[in-house]
């Protein structure tokens, strides 16, 4: 019998039969955090001691590894999240709103005491920023809760397996058994944490924000840091690193063998790529470089790589709302990409415009669109 999710994605494929198929094998598995969001919007960021009103409010699903998977299920993916959260009221909210979107919460540990994990955020109208409290869910999630037969179960015909770096014991667990049946390994690279280090030497691709390359490896700029991860983690293909209103920056890893080939230091390569951008195009795209390149990172080594300079749309300040969930968008666009074997130059760009899209409403959930939104299709097509 079909399930809802399939029936919607083929009703919503016959109404709009320009956008190209669902990918073949798009089961993907995330784990880490799932919670609430408490998003509040203000004229302005408060001052000490001083009370305000919010403009306007609302409760919904956060987490960074909920996000996104229900960013790829929106899109066409079927996720199944790993995670845990606590028998109370946010908890049961967590559970309804992600089987509303699809995604396969059978994995989820439901703990019968503690409390779930909650995040307050202040949105500030006036400079387009947003402050997090976050409160991580208690008691946290060990490795035992996840039995042999309920991760086996999850890996089954898995396509993908993602990390937000949260529950490194059990990520450890689940990346080890992916790595046994040949499963590729995406991780959403925040900041470095305890145990992290273990994780990351099984990826297979990397995602990272724009503190992480350079706090991670020590490297003098995030070009070089990215030759750093590379030549660290080796059996990682391509690192992205997302850099907010200035777009992307990704390193392609390339292992064949290519006589002659030119050493160029890295950072003059990006800095060529930037001089490309035509600043009148207001929408995603993509530059480059043309070949194969030995890249050096003066004190660190060499790849063998490509560059790809990624840029973000620039949007409108009336329609800039919140960028909360903006990188989780970000990444369930690009699991969306390597399941449907987008080209980097075809991915970068639409994983920016699901971004995109997403910052122009409050909160992630809000904002994430799915995959027949007509903003969406000439990057899909």
């Amino acid at each position: 019998m079909a399930s809802s999710s399939s029936l919607y994605w083929a009703s919503a494929e016959a109404a709009s039969p320009s956008i190209p198929p669902v990918p073949e094998k798009r089961i993907v598995v995330g784990c880490g955090g799932a919670g609430i969001d408490f998003l509040a919007e203000v004229a302005a960021f408060p001052k000490p001691n001083e009370k305000i009103r919010s403009t306007s409010w609302k409760v919904q699903g956060g987490g960074d590894a909920a996000n996104a998977l229900t960013c790829a299920s929106r899109l066409g993916l079927n996720p199944r999240l790993i995670s845990k959260i606590a028998d109370d009221a946010p908890g049961r909210a967590i559970l309804e709103e992600l089987k509303a979107d699809g995604v396969d919460t059978s994995y989820l540990v439901v703990s019968k005491e503690g409390n779930s994990p909650f995040n307050y955020v202040i949105v500030d109208s006036q400079t387009k920023t947003r402050t997090c409290i976050f409160s991580s869910g208690n008691p946290p999630m060990v490795p035992d809760e996840l039995s042999q037969a309920s991760l086996s179960s999850a890996l089954d015909e898995a396509r993908f397996v993602y990390f937000d770096g949260r529950f490194t014991d059990t990520a450890l667990i689940v990346a080890q058994e992916a790595t046994h049946r040949k499963i590729p390994i995406l991780i959403d690279a925040e900041r470095p944490r305890e145990g992290f280090d273990d994780l990351l030497y099984l990826a297979d691709y990397v995602v990272c924000s724009a503190k992480f390359p350079q706090a991670w490896t020590k490297a003098p700029s995030i070009p070089s840091a990215l030759v750093s991860m590379l030549l660290r983690l080796p059996n990682v293909k391509f690192v992205i690193v997302t850099l907010g209103v200035d777009g992307c920056l990704m390193l392609d890893r390339r292992v064949e063998e290519v006589p002659e080939l030119d050493e160029i230091e890295v950072d003059s390569v990006v800095e060529l790529l930037k001089q490309k951008i035509d600043s009148k195009n207001t929408i995603p795209t993509c530059i480059p470089s043309k070949s194969v390149m030995r890249l050096r990172a003066d004190g660190i080594g060499k790849v063998n790589g490509r560059l790809l300079v990624g840029t973000a749309e620039k949007i409108p300040a009336s329609e800039l709302i919140d960028t909360t969930g903006a990188g989780d968008a970000f990444i369930g666009a690009t699991l969306y990409a390597i399941c449907a074997d987008m080209p980097p130059e075809k991915m970068l760009p639409f994983a920016a415009q699901v971004a995109a899209v997403k910052c122009r409403a409050l909160g992630a959930r809000s904002g994430f669109p799915t995959r027949t939104d007509p903003r969406l299709a000439p990057f899909l097509c």
